[in-house]
């Protein structure tokens, strides 16, 4: 299913060599193979790797996910729920819709990869549950990649003791590779050309307008409202590639990580203006902010964002927030020239 030499091949072109943590997972990933059918369950289901941002998680994974050579599919884990979820709305009244619907999304799936995989919603937690113990049933190879140890999932205290027949799952049908390196190798990177994150606000006001002009092909039209994700939301600016909107309407306004998703699938380049960092201290904005660069980096987005304050810093000053050194790691990955590179804007 995965040859470790195209994986090796792979990332050499990239100029990487994997580290220890990597070529270990490297091999545990070479030994997954197709079972085909319920009857024939392992005690192997899969591998989980978990660890630090940046540690090179995605990368290793990504990488055999593309030289693999079955039938595959790989998906960014909001991405997962948002489409269970329309499914069951979808659905015809039966015993099981939850199972109808998981074994038509795994129809045909041979090798199955999660990236950014973790539960902090119970109703999530049923729900990855069941799919879990469908796809094994059916032979399907999961692959997970996730900043939490599999004991670590669901950590409400209030609703842990409900998923822990799944972490148990986890721990017994899956490979565990911890990514413990100290190098976040997203860290340190040359900066882009076009420098992505602009403070103060007044030093941003004709970058962005000629930005928008570059990078659409045309200036800014009138402000005005699009539809996203089933509702209106007012922007500076819309055209074919690039969306420009101001911080508050993106995610000081009540929106979920559905309308990322579908910011993501409408546009290749976003623009966020007037984020005053003050407001990255209320935890529903905050954490609106992460869904939105998580989707943005998964989906190779073009970010540009101009705010008050220096960003990075002013995130690292909240640093107890959970998730938040993801997000960081991935703002700097996301302000080098190798991430220009692969975006091409």
């Amino acid at each position: 299913m995965i040859d470790a030499a195209r994986i090796t091949q792979a990332l050499a072109e990239r100029h990487v060599t994997p580290d220890l943590r990597q070529r270990d997972a490297i091999a545990v990933l070479t030994r997954l193979t197709t079972l085909g059918g319920a009857s024939a369950i392992a005690p192997c289901g899969g591998v989980y790797c978990y660890g630090p941002p940046g540690r090179g998680k995605s990368l290793v994974v990504d990488t055999a996910f593309a030289v693999a050579q079955c039938e595959k599919r790989r998906v960014h884990f909001h991405e997962f729920l948002r489409d269970i979820h329309r499914q069951l709305v979808r659905e015809p009244k039966c015993d099981d819709r939850l199972a109808a619907v998981a074994n038509r999304w795994l129809d045909a799936v041979e090798l199955l990869c999660f990236d950014e995989f973790h539960v902090h919603d119970i109703a999530d937690a049923f729900l990855v549950g069941r799919f879990l113990d469908i796809a094994l049933a059916r032979g399907v190879r999961l692959v997970l990649t996730s900043n939490y140890a599999p004991q670590q999932l669901l950590p409400d205290p209030e609703f842990h003791e409900r998923f822990e027949p799944t972490i148990a799952l986890i721990l017994q049908r899956f490979a565990i590779v911890h990514f413990d390196g100290e190098t976040d190798y997203r860290m340190g990177g040359e900066a882009a050309e076009i420098a992505r994150w602009l403070s103060p606000l007044e030093a941003a006001r004709d970058i962005l307008p000629a930005r928008y002009t570059e990078w659409e092909g045309c200036p800014p039209a009138e402000p005005s409202e699009v539809s996203v994700a089933g509702r209106a939301l007012a922007v500076r600016s819309a055209g074919r590639h690039v969306l420009w909107a101001d911080f508050d309407a993106l995610c000081v306004a009540h929106r979920s990580h559905l309308d990322y998703l579908g910011l993501a699938e409408q546009w290749q380049t976003l623009i966020v203006d007037d984020l005053h960092v003050e407001r990255l201290r209320r935890p529903d904005t905050l954490q609106r902010f992460l869904w939105l660069i998580d989707i943005a980096y998964d989906r190779q987005r073009t970010l540009l964002i101009a705010s008050d304050a220096p960003l990075i810093p002013a995130l690292d000053a909240l640093s107890d927030w959970r998730d938040l050194s993801r997000t960081i790691s991935r703002l700097a990955e996301m302000g080098s020239r190798e991430y220009e590179r692969r975006t091409r804007r």
